[in-house]
């Protein structure tokens, strides 16, 4: 569904894997994206493409842990491309270990990016939605947020974010505002390769056992997600709010 040229969306996380699906997604869809990631240069490739597919986009660098860099970010959107009435709160980084070697700083870094970055930008941008009585938010959980092995960190995090979505959900309903999450399964990223990776196999031999254990009989694309964001996002999903949608190719507990 289009959006009016006038609506502005910020992606976080957007350099490469899902963002960057989500922000091409997203400038196809209509809106002037805000691709954000901590690498201002690791940006303008994805916002060359969506230029190039005659969209409007801008690259912003940003630190979503960090309070500073957060606000001196979504200013530079309002002022740039116009006020955001769109998040999706996808940046996010893994360190996992199992318990008893989990360094502190290990637990620290995922969950100031993931829960407190998903705090600092939903704070940021809810003045803009609420002025303009209408908004979208939209959390990156995982399956993860179910408990895995080795990810007490990441796993504390995700399921935070759905915790953090209802809530939000029901502060912001009345200012025309929904709130959801999607958890994805296993999707191919650098995130996942690099998983492979840490356990000892090739990226085809952990993608091909998690697809044995899939439903629909295959591993999930980034773009699977964004077409999510999408509806998420969409006039249409305006009854919809509050939602954990698991995009994981089949049920899950």
């Amino acid at each position: 569904m289009s959006a009016p040229t006038s609506r502005t969306a910020i992606v976080t996380g957007s350099a490469r894997g899902i963002g960057a699906a989500t922000a091409r997604k997203l400038a196809a869809d209509g809106f002037a994206v805000a691709v954000l990631d901590l690498d201002e240069a690791a940006c303008k490739p994805v916002v060359e493409e969506i230029e190039a597919a005659e969209g409007r986009a801008l690259a912003v660098g940003v630190d979503v842990s960090d309070e500073q860099s957060v606000g001196a970010a979504v200013q530079r959107v309002a002022d740039e491309l116009g006020p955001p009435t769109v998040l999706v709160n996808n940046a996010g980084i893994t360190r996992d270990n199992l318990l008893f070697k989990m360094s502190v700083a290990d637990w620290d870094s995922v969950l100031n990016v993931h829960l407190r970055g998903s705090f600092l930008m939903s704070r940021a941008v809810q003045t803009y939605m609420t002025g303009a009585k209408w908004g979208r938010i939209v959390n990156l959980s995982s399956t993860s947020a179910l408990g895995n092995r080795g990810q007490a960190n990441y796993s504390a995090a995700k399921a935070g974010m759905q915790g953090f979505t209802k809530t939000l959900a029901i502060e912001l309903g009345k200012f025309g505002v929904t709130v959801n999450a999607i958890a994805p399964g296993f999707i191919e990223t650098d995130m996942t390769a690099a998983t492979a990776e840490r356990l000892g196999v090739t990226f085809e031999q952990f993608r091909e056992a998690a697809a044995k254990q899939i439903p629909v009989a295959r591993t999930g694309k980034p773009d699977d997600i964004a077409n999510t964001v999408s509806f998420l996002v969409s006039e249409g999903a305006g009854f919809v709010s509050g939602q954990v949608i698991y995009v994981a190719g089949g049920p899950t507990d």
